[in-house]
């Protein structure tokens, strides 16, 4: 088919939860609780200890929308504000793995290396881990939605609640191998190397941990890990299902409950995870 051929759109829809049609109010119900739960709590973290608010901007970047399809509001989405959508969903999640990792480093540093924790994880430390982690999240970003958004579009059905890339690259008229490739070596790069380092990071924290002579001291060393690592499992294993599985296996209804997961529930333990890394931080640097 030839572009010139193609009926282009200019706007999308969200298909949403309609194959759960008839438990949508109860959906709506339990997102709008953890949405409000988050952004209240998110609030608050803020105000107190002045938190970069990524987890609020993620949370409204999808819920929001997500909530009004539940109820019916089925509001047209135009393609630069699904573009928009999508940069910072992309911006977001990128961050959240590099944090992750970020934070598996502080621990190891805790554990491992003690006495020497306020000279290796040194302000200056603190402020590259967060502002490498943003960069790269920017920069896949930028070039994963300009890949996406410069295929012409004939569909305008997006069988998703957001503006997701394989739900998105669907709709396209052409062929999105070259699309497809590219964004399964920027998931391998972003999330597998980070989700390694982190294995490695917990490896030796592990390591560490069973030389404690005390079962006390064993057990608070574990203690200290075991949000962090809960949240790596689910945030990790969720980001590896959605988008380093083979494209024939893709599920709307498994993919959709997936990325539920992913960016709604475990948002509240990834951002208690980072806020007592942060507040670790802050205690080690000014006392």
């Amino acid at each position: 088919m030839k572009k010139e051929n193609h009926t282009l759109v200019s706007e999308f829809v969200f298909q949403g939860f309609s194959s759960f049609h008839e438990h949508q109010l109860t959906l709506f119900v339990v997102f709008l609780a953890l949405y409000i739960l988050t952004l209240a709590g998110n609030v608050i973290i803020v105000t107190i200890i002045s938190l970069d608010p990524s987890e609020t901007v993620y949370t409204l970047v999808i819920i929001p929308r997500m909530l009004c399809n539940l109820r019916g509001a089925r509001q047209p989405i135009s393609l630069a504000g699904c573009a928009t959508q999508m940069f910072f969903f992309i911006t977001l999640a990128i961050n959240n793995c590099f944090l992750l990792t970020a934070m598996g480093y502080d621990r190891y540093v805790a554990i491992c290396n003690p006495l020497r924790y306020t000279i290796i994880m040194s302000k200056r430390v603190c402020f590259q881990l967060v502002g490498g982690a943003c960069s790269i999240g920017l920069i896949v970003a930028m070039t994963q939605v300009s890949a996406v958004f410069r295929l012409p579009f004939c569909a305008s059905k997006v069988a998703h609640f957001f503006c997701d890339i394989r739900p998105v690259m669907k709709l396209s008229c052409i062929d999105t191998t070259v699309n497809e490739i590219l964004t399964l070596i920027i998931s391998v790069l972003v999330i597998l190397i980070p989700m390694g380092l982190v294995f490695i990071s917990y490896i030796l924290i592990i390591s560490t941990i069973l030389k404690i002579a005390s079962a006390e001291g064993r057990k608070k060393a574990f203690a200290t890990c075991a949000s962090h690592i809960t949240v790596v499992i689910v945030h990790y294993g969720c980001a590896s299902i959605a988008y380093l599985k083979p494209k024939s296996e893709n599920t709307r209804d498994e993919d959709q409950l997936i990325s539920v997961t992913y960016t709604v529930i475990t948002n509240k333990e990834v951002k208690n995870a980072l806020c007592r890394a942060i507040v670790n931080i802050s205690h080690a640097l000014y006392g």
